[in-house]
């Protein structure tokens, strides 16, 4: 055999025995996977505001779609203080899916999110801290100011008389419940029945008046007894 002919047997044993090896360790590997595909690192944790609530959200990419138990605590001096909510499935994949927990979450609070599944996955992903700024508002998204409108500058035609103008109007029951004095009736009164009486002389000094009043009579008769006398004693 040739020397050329042996080199080209030699490499062509040489790529048998490195695909071989390729071959084996990629089956190991994906044996290795099929087996123990699931992770802790297929899963994550966040805090948020739906409006004006807080939440948290625990997302699994795992693309074997195993199904989990995910569990949140909250957390005070490394210790759990309180459960949030039930333990909660969820079934990964490789785009992700989400399960939400409802928390009113205070700025900086810590909280412990535990995945179980079976006896394959049974740790905690790395301790979740909410945002230091707290929801207030329906919509964390800042919007932009409208513009003010210019003012009017066309009077209300419903603006109230000031108080210092104008007459005063008399309200309906002020005018139907007081009666005008000088409406009441025509018959006078009985003081302008006195002050008639004064005026025609039905007073103390009725009688005086009467008396010179006779007095003038008589004297007035006498006068003309006494001419008409007279004037008959001529004519004889």
């Amino acid at each position: 055999m040739s020397p050329s002919r042996r080199t080209a047997a030699r490499s062509v044993r040489m790529f048998g025995l490195v695909g071989a090896s390729a071959a084996l360790v990629l089956g190991t590997s994906g044996s290795a996977l099929a087996t123990d595909p699931l992770g802790i690192g297929q899963f994550s944790a966040a805090a948020s505001c739906d409006g004006s609530k807080g939440v948290i959200t625990v997302t699994a990419t795992d693309a074997t779609a195993t199904p989990a138990v995910v569990t949140v605590f909250l957390q005070n001096n490394n210790a759990d203080l309180r459960r949030i909510g039930e333990p909660t499935p969820i079934k990964g994949s490789a785009e992700g899916v989400a399960v939400t927990f409802a928390e009113d979450w205070a700025p900086g609070a810590k909280y412990r999110v535990h995945i179980k599944s079976g006896s394959k996955l049974d740790a905690d992903i790395p301790i979740l801290e909410a945002p230091a700024k707290a929801c207030t508002g329906a919509d964390d998204t800042p919007t932009t100011p409208s513009t003010p409108s210019a003012p009017s500058t066309t009077p209300s035609d419903t603006a109230s008389t000031p108080a210092g103008s104008g007459t005063p109007t008399r309200s309906a029951s002020e005018s139907d419940s007081t009666v005008p004095a000088a409406s009441a009736s025509n018959a006078p009164s009985p003081a302008a029945q006195e002050s008639n009486l004064a005026e025609t002389g039905a007073s103390s000094r009725t009688g005086l008046i009467v008396g010179i009043a006779a007095v003038l009579v008589l004297v007035g008769g006498g006068a003309v007894f006494f001419g008409m006398r007279r004037k008959g004693t001529g004519n004889r």
